[in-house]
Protein backbone atom coordinates (compact mmCIF):
# COMPACT_ATOMS: atom_id res chain seq x y z
CA UNK A 1 0.00 0.00 0.00
CA UNK A 2 1.55 3.61 -1.19
CA UNK A 3 1.91 6.08 1.77
CA UNK A 4 2.10 9.32 1.78
CA UNK A 5 5.55 11.42 1.26
CA UNK A 6 7.13 13.33 3.63
CA UNK A 7 6.04 17.11 3.20
CA UNK A 8 8.79 18.14 5.39
CA UNK A 9 11.60 18.98 3.16
CA UNK A 10 9.49 21.10 0.47
CA UNK A 11 7.72 23.51 2.99
CA UNK A 12 9.30 26.79 2.48
CA UNK A 13 11.62 27.36 4.83
CA UNK A 14 9.55 30.31 6.91
CA UNK A 15 7.10 27.90 7.29
CA UNK A 16 8.67 24.95 8.64
CA UNK A 17 6.93 24.35 12.22
CA UNK A 18 4.14 22.78 13.23
CA UNK A 19 1.31 25.01 15.20
CA UNK A 20 -0.27 22.41 17.78
CA UNK A 21 -3.97 22.81 18.42
CA UNK A 22 -6.60 21.57 20.86
CA UNK A 23 -6.84 17.64 20.89
CA UNK A 24 -3.93 16.78 19.17
CA UNK A 25 -4.55 18.56 15.96
CA UNK A 26 -1.81 19.69 13.73
CA UNK A 27 -1.69 22.82 11.30
CA UNK A 28 1.12 24.86 9.63
CA UNK A 29 2.55 27.88 11.50
CA UNK A 30 3.47 29.17 8.23
CA UNK A 31 -0.29 29.23 6.63
CA UNK A 32 -1.49 33.06 6.30
CA UNK A 33 -4.50 32.86 8.72
CA UNK A 34 -4.79 36.82 9.75
CA UNK A 35 -4.41 38.88 6.61
CA UNK A 36 -5.64 37.99 2.43
CA UNK A 37 -3.88 40.24 -0.09
CA UNK A 38 -6.90 40.23 -2.91
CA UNK A 39 -5.24 42.29 -5.20
CA UNK A 40 -2.88 39.39 -5.48
CA UNK A 41 -5.34 37.24 -5.78
CA UNK A 42 -7.03 38.92 -8.80
CA UNK A 43 -3.60 39.58 -10.33
CA UNK A 44 -3.51 35.57 -10.40
CA UNK A 45 -7.04 34.67 -11.29
CA UNK A 46 -6.21 37.25 -14.16
CA UNK A 47 -3.18 34.85 -15.18
CA UNK A 48 -5.13 31.96 -14.72
CA UNK A 49 -7.96 33.61 -16.89
CA UNK A 50 -5.39 34.22 -19.76
CA UNK A 51 -4.05 30.67 -19.49
CA UNK A 52 -7.70 29.26 -19.77
CA UNK A 53 -8.32 31.27 -23.02
CA UNK A 54 -4.65 30.16 -24.92
CA UNK A 55 -5.36 26.46 -23.50
CA UNK A 56 -9.14 27.02 -25.41
CA UNK A 57 -7.89 28.34 -28.26
CA UNK A 58 -5.57 24.81 -28.42
CA UNK A 59 -8.55 22.86 -27.98
CA UNK A 60 -7.82 22.51 -24.27
CA UNK A 61 -10.73 23.30 -21.44
CA UNK A 62 -9.72 24.44 -18.03
CA UNK A 63 -10.94 23.64 -14.44
CA UNK A 64 -9.82 25.26 -11.80
CA UNK A 65 -9.84 23.28 -8.06
CA UNK A 66 -8.49 25.20 -4.92
CA UNK A 67 -8.19 23.25 -1.78
CA UNK A 68 -9.67 25.38 0.95
CA UNK A 69 -7.17 26.40 4.58
CA UNK A 70 -7.64 23.77 7.08
CA UNK A 71 -7.48 26.06 9.75
CA UNK A 72 -11.10 27.21 8.02
CA UNK A 73 -12.59 23.93 7.94
CA UNK A 74 -11.20 23.27 11.52
CA UNK A 75 -11.56 26.12 13.52
CA UNK A 76 -12.64 24.98 17.17
CA UNK A 77 -9.61 22.95 16.88
CA UNK A 78 -7.03 25.85 16.63
CA UNK A 79 -4.91 26.80 19.71
CA UNK A 80 -6.27 28.49 22.85
CA UNK A 81 -6.66 32.41 21.28
CA UNK A 82 -5.84 31.58 17.65
CA UNK A 83 -8.46 32.55 15.79
CA UNK A 84 -9.07 33.12 11.44
CA UNK A 85 -8.50 37.27 10.61
CA UNK A 86 -12.04 38.41 9.23
CA UNK A 87 -10.42 38.51 5.55
CA UNK A 88 -8.94 35.45 5.84
CA UNK A 89 -12.65 33.97 7.27
CA UNK A 90 -14.15 35.39 3.64
CA UNK A 91 -10.89 34.34 1.46
CA UNK A 92 -12.08 31.13 -0.21
CA UNK A 93 -15.56 32.89 -1.44
CA UNK A 94 -13.91 35.98 -2.27
CA UNK A 95 -11.60 33.61 -4.56
CA UNK A 96 -14.67 32.05 -6.29
CA UNK A 97 -16.36 35.39 -6.75
CA UNK A 98 -12.73 36.16 -8.84
CA UNK A 99 -13.15 32.80 -10.81
CA UNK A 100 -16.86 33.51 -11.60
CA UNK A 101 -16.09 37.15 -12.83
CA UNK A 102 -13.28 36.32 -14.80
CA UNK A 103 -15.09 33.58 -16.65
CA UNK A 104 -12.42 30.59 -14.91
CA UNK A 105 -14.49 27.62 -14.42
CA UNK A 106 -13.67 26.43 -10.55
CA UNK A 107 -14.86 23.56 -8.31
CA UNK A 108 -16.47 25.13 -5.03
CA UNK A 109 -14.25 22.32 -2.81
CA UNK A 110 -15.50 24.74 0.07
CA UNK A 111 -18.95 22.94 -0.59
CA UNK A 112 -17.61 19.78 -1.08
CA UNK A 113 -15.76 19.41 1.74
CA UNK A 114 -18.51 21.23 3.89
CA UNK A 115 -20.83 18.07 2.81
CA UNK A 116 -18.48 15.58 4.25
CA UNK A 117 -18.16 16.95 7.41
CA UNK A 118 -21.97 17.51 7.25
CA UNK A 119 -22.15 13.87 7.37
CA UNK A 120 -19.69 13.36 10.39
CA UNK A 121 -16.54 12.87 8.38
CA UNK A 122 -13.44 15.19 9.00
CA UNK A 123 -12.50 17.27 5.83
CA UNK A 124 -8.55 17.07 6.80
CA UNK A 125 -6.87 14.74 8.57
CA UNK A 126 -6.01 15.80 12.56
CA UNK A 127 -2.06 16.01 12.06
CA UNK A 128 -1.44 16.03 8.29
CA UNK A 129 -1.61 18.98 6.36
CA UNK A 130 -3.71 17.20 3.34
CA UNK A 131 -7.59 16.68 3.09
CA UNK A 132 -9.03 13.35 3.92
CA UNK A 133 -9.91 11.02 1.06
CA UNK A 134 -13.04 11.51 1.89
CA UNK A 135 -12.47 15.16 0.95
CA UNK A 136 -10.93 14.82 -2.03
CA UNK A 137 -13.04 12.16 -3.57
CA UNK A 138 -16.21 14.28 -2.50
CA UNK A 139 -14.49 17.10 -4.93
CA UNK A 140 -13.41 14.64 -7.31
CA UNK A 141 -17.16 13.56 -8.26
CA UNK A 142 -17.79 17.36 -7.76
CA UNK A 143 -15.27 18.15 -10.28
CA UNK A 144 -16.53 15.11 -12.53
CA UNK A 145 -20.38 16.97 -12.33
CA UNK A 146 -18.61 20.20 -13.65
CA UNK A 147 -17.10 19.06 -16.34
CA UNK A 148 -20.06 16.97 -17.74
CA UNK A 149 -21.95 20.50 -17.81
CA UNK A 150 -19.42 22.18 -20.06
CA UNK A 151 -17.80 19.76 -21.67
CA UNK A 152 -19.24 16.27 -23.93
CA UNK A 153 -16.22 14.17 -23.59
CA UNK A 154 -14.93 11.82 -26.24
CA UNK A 155 -13.54 8.54 -25.43
CA UNK A 156 -15.55 5.50 -24.60
CA UNK A 157 -17.62 4.44 -21.41
CA UNK A 158 -17.11 2.14 -18.85
CA UNK A 159 -13.15 3.15 -19.28
CA UNK A 160 -13.20 5.56 -15.73
CA UNK A 161 -11.77 3.88 -12.55
CA UNK A 162 -13.18 1.50 -10.51
CA UNK A 163 -12.82 2.36 -6.97
CA UNK A 164 -11.69 -0.09 -4.13
CA UNK A 165 -12.69 -0.81 -0.61
CA UNK A 166 -12.19 1.55 2.03
CA UNK A 167 -9.39 0.26 4.37
CA UNK A 168 -7.02 2.01 7.02
CA UNK A 169 -3.85 2.28 7.67
CA UNK A 170 -2.01 3.67 10.70
CA UNK A 171 1.06 5.77 10.88
CA UNK A 172 2.90 9.28 11.47
CA UNK A 173 1.68 12.12 9.38
CA UNK A 174 3.96 14.34 7.44
CA UNK A 175 3.86 17.12 10.12
CA UNK A 176 5.40 15.05 12.46
CA UNK A 177 8.16 15.05 11.09
CA UNK A 178 8.24 19.17 11.67
CA UNK A 179 7.91 18.29 15.27
CA UNK A 180 10.42 17.56 18.25
CA UNK A 181 10.91 14.13 19.52
CA UNK A 182 9.13 14.29 22.20
CA UNK A 183 6.28 16.90 20.72
CA UNK A 184 5.87 14.35 18.27
CA UNK A 185 5.37 11.25 20.44
CA UNK A 186 3.18 13.25 22.45
CA UNK A 187 0.72 13.39 19.25
CA UNK A 188 1.46 10.07 18.20
CA UNK A 189 0.79 8.01 14.93
CA UNK A 190 -3.18 8.92 13.13
CA UNK A 191 -5.10 6.43 11.10
CA UNK A 192 -5.65 7.17 7.41
CA UNK A 193 -8.65 6.01 6.07
CA UNK A 194 -8.12 5.52 1.98
CA UNK A 195 -9.15 3.78 -0.83
CA UNK A 196 -7.76 0.10 -1.44
CA UNK A 197 -5.12 1.19 -4.38
CA UNK A 198 -5.21 -2.80 -4.89
CA UNK A 199 -8.70 -3.41 -5.14
CA UNK A 200 -9.22 -0.52 -8.02
CA UNK A 201 -9.85 -1.10 -11.50
CA UNK A 202 -7.40 -0.08 -13.56
CA UNK A 203 -7.39 0.93 -17.12
CA UNK A 204 -5.64 -0.74 -19.82
CA UNK A 205 -2.79 0.91 -21.61
CA UNK A 206 -4.56 1.88 -24.92
CA UNK A 207 -7.00 4.03 -23.18
CA UNK A 208 -6.01 7.95 -23.73
CA UNK A 209 -7.13 10.04 -20.95
CA UNK A 210 -9.24 12.68 -21.58
CA UNK A 211 -9.00 14.92 -18.55
CA UNK A 212 -5.71 15.24 -17.03
CA UNK A 213 -5.15 16.43 -13.42
CA UNK A 214 -2.05 19.09 -12.71
CA UNK A 215 -1.54 19.40 -8.94
CA UNK A 216 0.55 19.22 -5.57
CA UNK A 217 0.42 16.75 -3.40
CA UNK A 218 -3.22 16.75 -2.55
CA UNK A 219 -4.21 15.56 -6.03
CA UNK A 220 -1.26 12.44 -5.57
CA UNK A 221 -3.04 9.20 -5.81
CA UNK A 222 -3.09 8.02 -2.34
CA UNK A 223 -5.77 10.21 -1.91
CA UNK A 224 -7.94 9.54 -4.69
CA UNK A 225 -9.19 12.79 -6.47
CA UNK A 226 -8.33 11.86 -9.08
CA UNK A 227 -9.62 8.41 -9.35
CA UNK A 228 -12.41 9.60 -8.09
CA UNK A 229 -12.97 11.54 -10.90
CA UNK A 230 -12.56 9.13 -13.36
CA UNK A 231 -15.13 7.33 -11.99
CA UNK A 232 -17.15 10.00 -11.70
CA UNK A 233 -16.66 11.01 -15.80
CA UNK A 234 -16.64 6.96 -16.63
CA UNK A 235 -13.27 8.18 -18.95
CA UNK A 236 -9.65 7.62 -18.26
CA UNK A 237 -8.18 10.62 -16.45
CA UNK A 238 -3.99 11.50 -16.22
CA UNK A 239 -2.59 12.70 -13.13
CA UNK A 240 0.94 15.15 -13.49
CA UNK A 241 1.67 16.13 -9.59
CA UNK A 242 4.29 17.47 -7.35
CA UNK A 243 5.17 18.83 -3.77
CA UNK A 244 3.95 22.30 -3.34
CA UNK A 245 7.07 24.29 -3.27
CA UNK A 246 7.62 23.59 -6.80
CA UNK A 247 4.56 25.85 -6.81
CA UNK A 248 1.29 25.25 -9.51
CA UNK A 249 2.88 27.96 -12.46
CA UNK A 250 5.88 25.57 -12.38
CA UNK A 251 4.17 22.60 -12.22
CA UNK A 252 1.23 23.50 -15.04
CA UNK A 253 4.48 24.57 -17.33
CA UNK A 254 6.29 21.46 -16.68
CA UNK A 255 2.99 19.37 -17.98
CA UNK A 256 2.34 21.23 -20.67
CA UNK A 257 6.11 21.71 -22.52
CA UNK A 258 6.35 17.68 -22.02
CA UNK A 259 6.19 15.05 -24.35
CA UNK A 260 2.81 13.54 -22.68
CA UNK A 261 1.05 16.91 -23.82
CA UNK A 262 2.41 17.52 -27.19
CA UNK A 263 1.68 14.12 -28.26
CA UNK A 264 -1.91 13.49 -26.36
CA UNK A 265 -3.85 17.11 -25.81
CA UNK A 266 -7.00 16.01 -23.58
CA UNK A 267 -10.18 17.55 -23.77
CA UNK A 268 -9.89 19.48 -20.31
CA UNK A 269 -7.34 19.96 -18.15
CA UNK A 270 -7.78 20.39 -13.60
CA UNK A 271 -5.48 22.38 -12.33
CA UNK A 272 -5.16 21.89 -8.85
CA UNK A 273 -3.18 24.46 -5.95
CA UNK A 274 -4.25 25.02 -2.75
CA UNK A 275 -6.19 28.21 -1.42
CA UNK A 276 -2.62 29.72 0.19
CA UNK A 277 -0.95 29.25 -3.15
CA UNK A 278 -3.47 31.96 -4.62
CA UNK A 279 -1.56 34.60 -2.77
CA UNK A 280 1.31 34.38 -4.80
CA UNK A 281 2.16 34.69 -8.22
CA UNK A 282 5.16 32.54 -10.30
CA UNK A 283 7.54 35.32 -9.01
CA UNK A 284 7.43 34.11 -5.17
CA UNK A 285 11.18 33.68 -3.78
CA UNK A 286 10.51 31.69 -0.74
CA UNK A 287 7.63 30.31 -1.59
CA UNK A 288 8.72 28.23 -4.56
CA UNK A 289 12.15 26.81 -5.13
CA UNK A 290 14.48 28.39 -7.19
CA UNK A 291 13.72 26.66 -10.33
CA UNK A 292 10.45 27.17 -10.32
CA UNK A 293 10.21 31.26 -9.88
CA UNK A 294 9.86 33.06 -12.99
CA UNK A 295 8.71 36.33 -13.71
CA UNK A 296 4.94 36.82 -15.04
CA UNK A 297 6.52 37.53 -18.58
CA UNK A 298 8.78 34.53 -18.44
CA UNK A 299 5.61 32.34 -17.36
CA UNK A 300 3.42 33.56 -20.10
CA UNK A 301 6.06 32.85 -22.65
CA UNK A 302 6.59 29.70 -22.02
CA UNK A 303 2.66 29.02 -21.59
CA UNK A 304 2.40 30.50 -25.69
CA UNK A 305 5.38 28.53 -26.19
CA UNK A 306 4.25 25.07 -24.36
CA UNK A 307 0.88 25.93 -26.69
CA UNK A 308 2.58 26.80 -30.21
CA UNK A 309 1.83 30.38 -29.71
Amino acid sequence: MGILLALAASIPAHAQSALVGKEGWVFYAGDEILHSDMQAVHRNVALMRDAGEQLQAAGVGLVVVVVPLKARLAQQKLPEGVVLGDAVQERYAAIMREFAAAGVVATDAMRALAAVQAQGMPAFFRTDSHWTAWSAEATGVATAELIKRHWSLSGQPGTGKRLGPWVKERRFSDLADLMGAAQRKAIGPEVFTIRNPDAEGGLLDDDVAVVHVVGNSSAQPYLGFSQALSNGIDRPVGLSWKYGNFGPWAVLLEYLESPEFREHRPQVLVWQLDESQMLYGPDAPGQWDNASTMSEQQWRQRLRGALGQ
